[in-house]
């Protein structure tokens, strides 16, 4: 058995193995935020995982840039994600919630008519899904320095209902064109005060939010998500190898669990020049890496054998593949899924994909 296969300690948690379940938006909760019955058996269907990370989940009204995506800044919240965590600690995994604010990534069409905000007034690439379909980005209200320390003190709150949840860990979202990042590059960031300018200041919203978190429970229990390289939704940096070295230095610095490290998209025009990112990145990372990006069982294995990597991730193929660590194992094949199935609404393509049948027809035991 590979070790990848074998069981992993993080902290005081023991993971069955190195494989992480990706975070994934999926746009199953109500319209609320509140996580639904569906939600818990859809994690709990992957809970062979050795650590299952959420979808992205907003920590107050104002940080929610999705429709249906989920939320923890209400007691109503709290309730629906602890019938998530009890469901994936009955089928024995472990499960951290990703706690986010979109900043720009957002429409004042389902935010009753609120504009987005974030740290220059500089509108995101690309569009956006609303009520009324597919729009461009609206240029969003640039954050008052008075008003950034309260929105980083907001991930501690979100931290503390994430444990009341009944959570392992919380990961805070800091990739893909969110707020955190929009702070960290100087594409998004054109501030003059103490939160833009200099490569620790861009960085300082990113730590004053993970020390929030990290004040809330404990160190061993917070992770962050960064994707250096990745362009989504504009973004970009004048130099990405300095900004996210010096930010892998300072979060482990303050002992957090880990640092998920996404991978650009091979071949996407969502690339910069950065690539190989958890290569380039492991020597500034003092704590565990996860790596995250395309991977296949042979890459991912070459990552954990080199030192690399402590743990690594999969998104697209959990969602055909609720065994996906059984069919690895046993290099079962692996069920594919499209685009056009990623979102939605109710079970189809979202609970309804089976397990590997053996070639006798009987459901292969994960």
């Amino acid at each position: 058995m590979t070790e990848l296969f074998s069981p992993y300690h993080l902290a005081d948690l023991e993971f069955a193995n190195r494989i992480v379940m990706a975070p994934m938006t999926r746009t199953r909760a109500q319209d609320d935020g509140v996580p639904t019955d569906l939600m818990a058996d859809y994690f709990a269907q992957r809970a062979s995982a050795g650590l299952i990370v959420t979808d992205c989940t907003w920590i107050s009204e104002q940080g929610c840039g999705i429709i249906r995506s989920p939320g923890i800044a209400t007691d109503a919240h709290v309730g629906g994600w602890q019938r998530v965590t009890d469901a994936v600690h009955a089928a024995g995994g472990k499960i951290f919630l990703q706690i986010w604010h979109c900043g720009r990534v957002a429409h004042s069409s389902f935010r009753d008519g609120a504009l987005a905000v974030a740290p220059s007034a500089l509108a995101a690439g690309g569009q956006i899904f609303t009520p009324d379909g597919y729009v461009g980005f609206e240029t969003p209200r640039s954050l008052e320095t008075s008003e950034v320390l309260p929105i980083a003190a907001t991930f501690g709150h979100a931290t503390r209902r994430a444990r009341a949840a009944g959570f392992d860990g919380v990961e805070l979202h800091g990739a893909f064109g969110y707020l955190i990042d929009q702070f960290l590059q100087d594409v998004s960031n054109h501030r003059d005060d103490i939160f833009g300018g200099s490569v620790p200041n861009r960085c300082r919203f990113l730590l004053e939010a993970v020390q929030a978190a990290i004040d809330a429970w404990e160190p061993q229990r917070v992770g962050v998500k960064l994707s250096p390289g990745n362009t989504f939704y504009g973004m970009g940096d004048s130099d990405a190898e300095k900004l996210f070295a010096f930010a892998c230095e300072r979060l482990s610095d303050l002992g957090i669990a880990y640092i998920h490290l996404m991978e650009p998209p091979a071949g996407s025009e969502d690339t910069a020049p950065m690539q190989a990112v958890a290569r380039s990145l492991r020597p500034f990372v003092g704590t565990k890496l996860i790596a995250n990006g395309g991977l296949d069982l042979e890459g991912a294995r070459a990552l954990i054998d080199d030192g690399v990597a402590d743990l690594v991730a999969f998104g697209v193929p959990f969602i055909a593949n609720p065994d996906l660590v059984t069919r690895l194992q046993n290099g079962w094949p692996l069920a594919e899924v499209s685009h056009d199935q990623w979102y939605g609404e109710g079970p189809t393509s979202y609970t309804d994909f089976p397990a590997y049948r053996t070639s006798e027809g009987r459901e292969a035991a994960q």
